[in-house]
């Protein structure tokens, strides 16, 4: 039987942590339940049989590359959405999801829904329900139910994950759209060289060496780099394919993570525009919190997990240290580095006026206006350097297969 490690606060308040056995994580909450103990994290133990965590590293790295189902942004507003109305009417909530659970096209969130209904039906809160399953159910949206919960207010806790979800949405569709001549380009490039190397040139090749002239210095380069496409393309496939594998693997490891988040950030021109979309990722969900009575704490940790980006989230944890030595948010937002003078100021603003979530809404309205002024022009910044690169394929095919050409002539002449 697999073995989970949980954290969490007993029914006198005191935080515990420990190891159980059990089949599922909601097997695990359940029985956690019954000890009273409501816990924050539950995860597979290291070491344990799970069989879940007995898969190859390897096949992994090949499903997380060709996709493996999952619940989209589009079903989770869906969701959200009939959650609203369902909880504004005052229905039972194990019936609601229940319905929802038949009526879902999603078959991996029908499956969820009904997972969630069976924890519900054995005493758990909506919230505790949510939490067993992280990767579809985020930090944010539980805290938001839970929130919601106490407060007898589910529905605005819904309505308000709906402007979050669709805002996100919007921001990925916008992300997308400005990617995708760039893109398209790319990959016209790469099938360019691949036909010129595998199909032209060797055609000028045999031609060369009927003539058995001298051939100049861009032309055998050319020619060596069709030779080895095409006697060793099997290679070129084997290494292209581990490189993504070892990579993936790399990336999923919390150190090649937070490295390769942090090199995001320098690259040019695009690295700006990630700094600002997670920056506003942060404060739309921590006003958000903010607004609906989330301590300050909580609110910074769980915003911190929001931003998509590991290196700037640790920066923001990196927060909860000052606040926890009774430092203003603006002392704390000051040494983080994260933020310019402006944002600054608003935070500065909101602090005097007692109206930091309505400020941080503003500066999330702020990243966003830039982020959708940089996406606009993203093309038009790399469109430059995809022409430099497009020049240089053809005078380079220009210089292999034409010299050659010229010199002949010359010396016929």
């Amino acid at each position: 039987m697999p073995s989970f490690y949980y954290q969490g606060r007993s029914a006198n308040g005191d935080p515990v942590k420990g190891v159980v056995e059990g089949n599922s994580k909601s097997a695990v909450l359940t029985s956690l339940k019954r000890q009273s103990i409501i816990p924050t994290i539950i995860e597979p133990a290291k070491g344990s049989k799970n069989k879940d965590k007995e898969k190859n590293s390897a096949a992994d790295a090949i499903g997380d590359f060709f996709g493996k189902k999952k619940v989209g942004i589009d079903e989770l507003i869906m969701f959200s959405r009939q959650m609203y109305a369902l909880t504004r009417s005052g229905i039972p909530l194990i019936r609601a999801i229940n319905g929802l659970a038949d009526a879902s096209r999603s078959e991996v969130l029908g499956d969820i829904l009904r997972d969630i209904s069976r924890t519900l039906t054995q005493g758990s809160t909506l919230s505790n329900a949510f939490r067993a399953h992280p990767d579809i159910f985020g930090d944010l949206f539980v805290s938001m139910i839970a929130m919601g919960e106490s407060t007898g207010r589910l529905d605005t806790a819904f309505s308000q994950l709906i402007s979050h979800l669709e805002l996100e949405k919007d921001t990925r569709k916008k992300i997308k759209s400005a990617t995708r001549y760039p893109m398209i380009v790319t990959i016209a490039m790469i099938i360019g060289l691949v036909i010129i190397n595998v199909m032209v040139v060797p055609a000028f090749s045999s031609i060369f060496e009927k003539l058995g002239a001298d051939l100049p210095l861009p032309t055998i380069v050319l020619i060596s780099t069709s030779n080895f496409m095409i006697n060793y393309w099997w290679l070129i496939v084997f290494v292209s394919i581990a490189s993504v594998i070892a990579f993936i693997r790399w990336k999923r490891t919390p150190e090649g993570l937070l490295k390769w988040d942090e090199l995001v950030l320098k690259i040019p021109i695009l690295g700006g525009v990630f700094e600002r979309i997670a920056l506003g990722r942060f404060a739309r969900p921590l006003a958000m919190m903010l607004s609906s009575g989330v301590p300050l704490l909580q609110a910074l940790k769980v915003s911190s997990r929001t931003v998509g980006n590991e290196y700037i989230g640790q920066g923001i944890e990196g927060m909860l240290n000052g606040i926890e030595r009774g430092e203003s948010l603006l002392s704390t937002a000051s040494s983080s580095g994260l933020f310019n003078s402006l944002i600054l100021q608003m935070i500065a603003v909101g602090e005097e006026t007692g109206n930091v979530s309505d400020l941080l809404t503003d500066i999330a309205d702020f990243y966003d206006q830039e982020v959708e002024y940089d996406l606009k022009r993203l093309a038009e910044s790399l469109e430059p350097i995809l022409l430099v690169f497009m020049g240089f394929m053809v005078l380079v095919l220009a210089l292999g297969v034409f010299l050659p050409m010229w010199e002949l002539g010359s010396a016929f002449g």
